[in-house]
Formats: C-alpha cells, sequence, structure tokens
C-alpha cells in the first residue's frame, strides 16, 4: 500500500462513516440501505420502478468505487472513468428539481467516492513521478561530481553534437545554394559535376560563417558545454520536481480538509461544500502544471487558489452541484491527469538522462571490435582453458568431499557413537596383550628363580601374589635378580639373569607407554566432538566466504540490497535537509513546496523499507512514518519522529 492508497482509504472510512451515521430505514431491501427513507418514501419507490432501477445503479457505482469492494490496492482510471460515465447517465434521466433528499443522497456519495478515486489518482500521478526524476538527478548528480564521468558522458553525446552539427551545416547549405541557383541562370550548372563543385563551395563558406557566429563556444572545451548541458538538465529538473512538490503539498493540505465533530464523524453541513472546493482546486493545479512549464511555484500557487475562488464566486455557478461535479471529475480523470503523464514523460525524456543506446554505445563498439581478438586468444588457448576449467572442477569436488562431506559424516557417527569413527592412538587390544606377556614373563622369571622367594618353590598362592603385584606395577622379583647380577655384570651377562630381568623391564617400559597412550585416548575421546567441530569450522567459513563473495559479485540480491540501503540513508539525510532547511509559516507547518518534497522523500523512503526491512519490522516502520506525515506538533515535533527513525532502524540502513 502507497501513501495515496492511504489517503483514499481515509476519505472513504470518513463516507461510510457518514452514511451509517444516520437512522436508516428497519426495511432489509439492499436497494435501500444506502439512503435515509422513510416508510412513505419507500412506498414511493417501490411504486416507480424506473426510481429503483436507477437507484440500483447508483448503487453499483458507488459498491464498484469503493476501496472495500476491491481487493487491489488503488481502482484503476478506467474504473473511475466508466463509473462516472454510468453515475452521469442516472444523474441526466431525472429531473433536478424534482430530485428527492434520498435520490440526492445517494448521488452524493457516488461522486464522494468517485471523488475519493480521483484524488487517489492524482496523488499516484504526482508521486510516481517521484522514481524517475529523483534517478535522472542523481544521474545529473554522479555526472556532475566527478570529471571521469563528465568526460565519459562528453564521449557519448559526440555523435548527437556530431550530427546535430551536420544537419545545420546541410540544411543552411542547402538553403544557399536554392537561393542562388534561384537568381542565376540555370544553363550554368547543368552538369552533375558543377553542382556539386558549387554545393561543396557554399558548405565551405556555410561553416566558415557557422565558425565565426559561434567563435565564443570556441572557449568553450567540450568538457565544459557537456557540463553546462548536464548542470541546465539537472537544473530543469530539479524546477519540475519543485512543481509537483508545491501541487502535491496543496493537494495534501488543502484538499479534501473534511470537517468532522468529536467522534470523527463529519460534519454533513459542511463536507459537499469542501469536496466540491477539493475537486475544483485538483482541476486546478494540474490545469496549472500543464499550463507553462516557465511558471514558478510561487504562480502556481496563487493562481491554483485563484482559479477556485473565481470560479466559487461567479454567479450562476453550478460547483456545488453533484451532477457538475461529477462531470469536473470525469474532466480530470480523461483529460487532466493522462495530458499531465504524458507531459512529465515529455519533459523526463528531454531533460533526464540519454537513452540505453547513447550511454553504452561506446563499449558496444569497444566489444564489437576486440570481439575478433577475444575469440582467437580463446581459440589459441582452448586446451589449456579446458584443462584449468577440469582441473578448478576436480579441485572444487575434492575439497568438497575430502573436506565438507568426510568430516560431516565422521562428525555424524561421533554423535551416534560409532566405533569406527572414534579417535584413537592405538588399538584397543594391544594394552591387554602387552600386559598379559609382561605378568608371565614375570611369573616365569620368580619360577625359575625361587631363591630370589627364599629359596622355594612358589606356591600357587604366591604366583598369583604375583600376578597382582605384576598388574599393580610391582615387579620385586625381577628387580632382586637385576640388582644382584648388577654387582657382577659381565658374569651376570654370562651366566646370570641380567639380560632377561634388562629385556623384561623393557617390556615393562613398554607396557607403561601404552598406559600413558590410553589416556591421551580417553582424553581424545571425550572431546572427540569438540575435534570434529573445529576440523570442520576452516572448510565451511571457506564455504560461506566464497558463496557470500560470489553472491555479491554475481548476484543481483547482494547489490540490489546494498544499493537500497545507500539510497535509504541518502533519503533520510533529504528529509532531515527539507525540514532543517524550510521556514515554518505562521502556524508553524512548511510550505507547500516542502510539503510536497517532504511527502516525496517519504514515499521512496516507504518504498524502500517496504523491499528490504523484515517482515516484523515493517509495520512498526510505516508507523513511524505516518507519524512523520501527520505530525501535529510543527517541524521540530517532524525532526525528533526523524530522529528516532534514524536511531531505531540505523542497523537495516548502514
Amino acid at each position: 500500500m502507497s501513501f495515496a492508497f492511504d489517503q483514499v482509504r481515509r476519505i472513504d472510512a470518513q463516507l461510510d462513516q457518514l452514511q451509517f451515521s444516520t437512522n436508516f430505514s428497519s426495511t432489509s431491501s439492499p436497494v435501500l440501505r444506502h439512503a435515509n427513507i422513510d416508510s412513505t418514501d419507500i412506498q414511493r419507490v417501490e411504486q416507480a420502478e424506473g426510481t429503483v432501477d436507477r437507484i440500483r445503479k447508483i448503487q453499483n457505482v458507488i459498491k464498484d468505487l469503493s476501496t472495500s469492494a476491491s481487493s487491489q490496492t488503488n481502482t484503476v482510471s478506467s474504473t473511475v472513468e466508466s463509473s462516472l460515465k454510468n453515475a452521469l447517465a442516472e444523474f441526466k434521466k431525472s429531473d433536478r428539481e424534482s430530485v428527492k433528499p434520498y435520490e440526492s443522497n445517494l448521488e452524493w456519495c457516488a461522486v464522494g467516492k468517485a471523488a475519493a478515486q480521483t484524488y487517489g489518482l492524482v496523488l499516484s500521478s504526482l508521486l510516481d513521478d517521484i522514481l524517475p526524476l529523483s534517478n535522472d538527478i542523481w544521474y545529473w548528480d554522479e555526472v556532475l561530481g566527478s570529471y571521469t564521468y563528465s568526460s565519459l558522458y562528453t564521449v557519448q553525446i559526440s555523435p548527437l553534437r556530431l550530427f546535430a552539427w551536420s544537419k545545420d551545416i546541410y540544411q543552411d547549405a542547402k538553403d544557399r545554394f536554392r537561393d542562388l541557383t534561384g537568381g542565376e541562370d540555370p544553363q550554368l550548372y547543368q552538369s552533375v559535376t558543377a553542382r556539386w563543385h558549387r554545393f561543396y563551395g557554399i558548405v565551405k563558406e556555410s561553416i566558415h560563417d557557422r565558425s565565426i557566429a559561434n567563435l565564443q563556444s570556441k572557449f568553450m572545451s567540450p568538457l565544459t558545454e557537456a557540463r553546462a548541458e548536464a548542470r541546465h538538465n539537472q537544473n530543469n529538473l530539479k524546477k519540475l520536481r519543485d512543481l509537483n512538490a508545491s501541487a502535491l503539498g496543496i493537494l495534501v493540505d488543502e484538499g479534501f480538509s473534511l470537517e468532522t465533530d468529536d467522534s470523527g464523524t463529519l460534519l454533513e453541513s459542511a463536507w459537499k461544500q469542501s469536496l466540491s472546493k477539493s475537486v475544483l482546486l485538483m482541476n486546478a493545479v494540474l490545469e496549472r502544471l500543464a499550463a507553462s512549464p516557465d511558471l514558478s511555484v510561487h504562480d502556481v500557487e496563487e493562481q491554483s487558489f485563484n482559479q477556485v475562488d473565481d470560479y466559487v464566486d461567479s454567479e450562476g455557478s453550478d460547483w456545488s452541484q453533484a451532477p457538475a461535479l461529477a462531470q469536473n471529475l470525469l474532466e480530470i480523470v480523461s483529460k487532466r491527469v493522462p495530458a499531465h503523464r504524458m507531459t512529465m514523460s515529455q519533459n523526463i525524456a528531454r531533460y533526464g538522462k540519454p537513452p540505453r543506446l547513447i550511454r553504452y554505445w561506446v563499449p558496444a563498439i569497444a566489444l564489437l571490435l576486440s570481439s575478433g581478438t577475444i575469440a582467437r586468444i580463446f581459440f589459441r588457448r582452448k586446451d589449456a582453458i579446458q584443462a584449468w576449467v577440469q582441473d578448478l572442477g576436480t579441485t572444487t569436488k575434492d575439497f568438497w568431499y575430502n573436506w565438507v562431506v568426510e568430516p560431516i559424516k565422521n562428525l555424524i557417527g561421533t554423535i551416534r557413537h560409532d566405533e569406527e569413527s572414534e579417535i584413537a592412538l592405538m588399538s584397543k587390544e594391544s594394552l591387554q596383550g602387552d600386559r598379559a606377556s609382561l605378568e608371565r614373563m614375570v611369573v616365569d622369571f620368580a619360577v625359575d628363580n625361587p631363591d630370589i622367594s627364599g629359596g622355594r618353590q612358589l606356591s600357587e598362592h604366591q604366583i598369583a601374589d604375583v600376578r597382582s603385584k605384576v598388574r599393580e606395577g610391582d615387579l620385586t622379583p625381577v628387580l632382586k635378580a637385576y640388582e644382584k647380577d648388577l654387582r657382577k655384570p659381565f658374569r651376570g651377562a654370562l651366566h646370570g639373569e641380567l639380560v632377561r630381568a634388562l629385556l623384561i623391564q623393557i617390556q615393562k617400559t613398554k607396557v607403561d607407554v601404552e598406559v600413558a597412550i590410553g589416556g591421551i585416548d580417553a582424553l581424545l575421546k571425550s572431546q572427540e566432538l569438540v575435534f570434529g567441530f573445529i576440523g570442520l569450522t576452516p572448510s565451511l567459513l571457506l564455504c560461506f566466504g566464497v558463496s557470500r563473495w560470489l553472491v555479491q559479485a554475481f548476484g543481483k540480491g547482494g547489490r540490489v540490497k546494498a544499493r537500497r540501503r545507500g539510497r535509504m540513508s541518502r533519503v533520510l539525510r533529504n528529509i532531515d535537509r527539507v525540514l532543517t532547511l524550510s521556514r515554518p509559516t505562521p502556524n508553524h507547518t512548511i510550505p507547500y513546496k516542502d510539503r510536497g518534497l517532504l511527502l516525496y522523500e517519504i514515499h521512496m523512503l516507504r518504498q524502500l523499507g517496504q523491499a528490504t526491512l523484515p517482515g516484523d519490522i515493517k509495520r512498526d516502520f510505516l508507523e513511524d512514518l505516518n507519524d512523520l506525515v501527520e505530525s501535529r506538533s510543527g517541524v521540530s515535533g517532524q525532526l525528533r519522529i526523524l530522529e528516532r527513525i534514524q536511531r531505531a532502524y540505523e542497523k537495516y540502513i548502514q
């Protein structure tokens, strides 16, 4: 929904409230539900079939023009025009002197609905000019803001300048040649060669004379002339924007200012007169805009109000009658609005940015001239390019499967306690086998050397005690034999158990190392999920960064959103500038032109916000914009509301 539709909906709701505020008859007939009719009038209507048919048709017009009867956001111009024609046809069928009060109420209701929809069409027509005007003004800002863009613009329009110059030279030479051949002997120019020789001489004279006439422009470089032309076009576009802004401000502030009571209901004694003046004001404003583009903002405002006052004060004027009002509305819809749109289109085409053919002919020709060289380069390096593309695809595929897919599978297996995905430095059976081997070595050593244990053969109880001590890491029998043989190492190495004790201790060291590694395995297993995420994070970050860069570089969504945010920031700056530089009137409101410029910028901000902000933020944003439009506390209050908008939606704008 746009600002224009909000205004139409507001007026339509007031008209509906005015209708239903009166006490209707108890009749259940849908034909008479919009009229205030007593029982006597009902009988008369039921007896007059023509009147009943006329009322039905007028009610159909009212239904077609109601905003609640259409699912569209705004009634199209053709619907309004056809409804007004039907209403005028029904108005002409009846004798105006014999029209009953309930018929007059229906007629005014239909005219009010049509006026509300026409008001929305006029506002939409003025607001629709914002985007092309703003885009073209921003375009000229870029051209004038950089000498690089100014030079590019000079090259872009050089064919047009050359064509215009050649056309003037040709036309001047043609006129001179016609004048000369008309006053001389035709026999002198019978041959084609003589004619061309004479025409060539005239062309040289025309170029020389035109060079002397345009001697002043020679002191200006082509770049300076192009910048002057761009500045001229920009000033004209700004003037058009100011005129439309003044018209919009007049219609919003002065149009359809229907008086209401404390409950918000329209006053029946004043709303018809206010409605009539609003229609006259719409007609006058559109007529002034199309009258002359040289009018100033003050002239448009003054002449529009004077035209309305003169028409109201003229004797014999039927401006307050429903048929005359419907005729004025039909003229606005069928003539004024299309004429205004056509005039604006012509002015935008005249002063706006050049067509695409003019703006892009330089890169198009450069691409066309270099296309052969580019094609030869690609053809010569076709094999290398294919190999590069294949290598790139293979590398991307291997990276995806080896560093993204496989780690994710392992991570899922870890979550499910899959044994194959567990992190381990050694197998589970390795420690048990080495420990059992150590037990057997120590027991066999103790059995073979009973003298270490007291000189008797070991019993089963003593052997079990040795095994239990070995499990706890106690190798006392081996260490005693090692200490004994170590006193005489050479003898112990040759005839004793020194070597055997040393090998058992090596086995003990291996078991201790495996125990330590088992502890590390337990620690890794407890943090296996963490290690899985750590291993997966770099690849995911790389994929996310590359995908985001691709979207921003080649996708339209990221660039469009960034451009919209930049425009929203610029529109907020324009709103602040309008409110700061405006000169408030004695009643603490801003002038019509500034009011229209403010509505322009708010409309732009509304459209950009609806396309940029999240869904749950849009409602609050639109509410703040409505507060900015309907602020009753003057410029200071609007500036505070603007600060609130900038503060609340800062992260969505920057």
